[in-house]
């Protein structure tokens, strides 16, 4: 099985594109927790809820792995780079749990969404301004740039910016960490 992460600021599509990829590949997908905690939750949320956050986050991603176990594939709807960088952006600092699973857990592919998309308003997004989300894309770049998993950027409006993730998925062997 092939772990594919989907990560990059909000409102880049990649809900979206963990659903098309999980269906183009037919396997399964992981869910982003957080949204299903602040529906649950509100929006008000403090440092101590990344701890919940988190391990929810990961208790779906093994829950899926261990149910799928010969699936080719399992696409992931963001993961620990993705807590650090809230936890760092939001509230200016790390937090131990998200760091030590950040740490411990390997994927063999992550897609990077662009921030080239419209941005689209709902409940659960803080950042509309276009430069926020450029700031956010960089951090997440950076963070690919300095780990040793394969990584490419996803680009374009809808069927291109699906076959675009299609094939770096497909590219999977092939990928070298790109800049």
């Amino acid at each position: 099985m092939k772990k594919v992460v989907i990560i990059g600021p909000e409102s880049t599509g990649k809900s979206s594109l963990c659903t098309a990829l999980a269906q183009h590949f037919k396997s399964p997908q992981v869910p982003e927790y957080a949204r299903e905690f602040l529906h649950k939750n509100g929006t008000d949320y403090r440092f101590e809820d990344l701890l919940t956050i988190a391990q929810g986050q990961l208790a779906g991603e093994d829950a899926v792995v261990q149910t799928y176990p010969d699936a080719p594939y399992v696409f992931i709807d963001t993961d620990m780079h993705v807590m650090h960088v809230w936890s760092t952006v939001v509230f200016e600092q790390e937090h131990a749990y998200v760091e030590s699973e950040r740490a411990k857990r390997h994927y063999d592919l992550y897609l990077l969404a662009c921030p080239d998309l419209p941005w689209v308003a709902d409940e659960m997004r803080e950042y509309p301004d276009l430069a926020m989300r450029e700031r956010l894309y960089r951090i997440y770049k950076d963070i690919l740039t300095h780990q040793s998993t394969p990584w490419a950027e996803v680009r374009g409006i809808g069927e291109a910016r699906t076959q675009c993730a299609i094939d770096a998925v497909l590219g999977i062997h092939r990928l070298k960490n790109q800049v």
